[in-house]
């Protein structure tokens, strides 16, 4: 770790890389050992992006909230090697997002995105299909077809 990049005294976010599926256990360890150790006031904000989505499963809609970026946590701290030792040897964590040992902050603007697009009350919809698939019409007058996919209008 380059000690000279650890100067920042105010609290910027951080992309930490992590197994899949492991996000919110991540999350949640990170929480606990800042408060632990009695640096939740440098480790003031952990974060697995979500947004909603819609489901279709066995012909029932549900709405779900789905991870924005699999196998990645958002850890808005100070940072300096108390911090950055803390997160690094979290269980399940296997690295800041950055030049080797040096994490890259994120940018303002694009955490401003990424709670926007948390904050959206429509839930999208989840599409398993493309344009040119070929798909089996299961209700209505066309049952039992199989048809072309050619446009998507959401």
């Amino acid at each position: 770790m380059n000690v000279s990049r650890l100067t920042d005294s105010q609290p910027r976010w951080y992309a930490i890389h992590t197994y899949n599926a492991y996000e919110e256990k991540v999350a949640e360890e990170i929480r606990q050992r800042s408060a632990n150790l009695g640096i939740d006031d440098k480790i003031t904000e952990v974060l697995v992006p979500k947004e909603k989505q819609i489901e279709l499963k066995n012909g029932k809609r549900r709405i779900v909230a789905k991870r924005i970026f699999q196998g990645y946590v958002l850890v808005k701290m100070q940072l300096d090697k108390e911090t950055w030792f803390t997160v690094r040897n979290t269980p399940n964590v296997t690295g800041f997002v950055g030049d080797g040992s040096n994490p890259t902050p994120i940018e303002d603007e694009e955490i401003e995105k990424i709670m926007k697009r948390m904050e959206v009350d429509q839930p999208k919809h989840k599409i398993n299909y493309e344009i040119g698939d070929v798909v089996r019409i299961v209700d209505g007058p066309f049952r039992a077809q199989e048809c072309l996919v050619s446009e998507i209008d959401l």
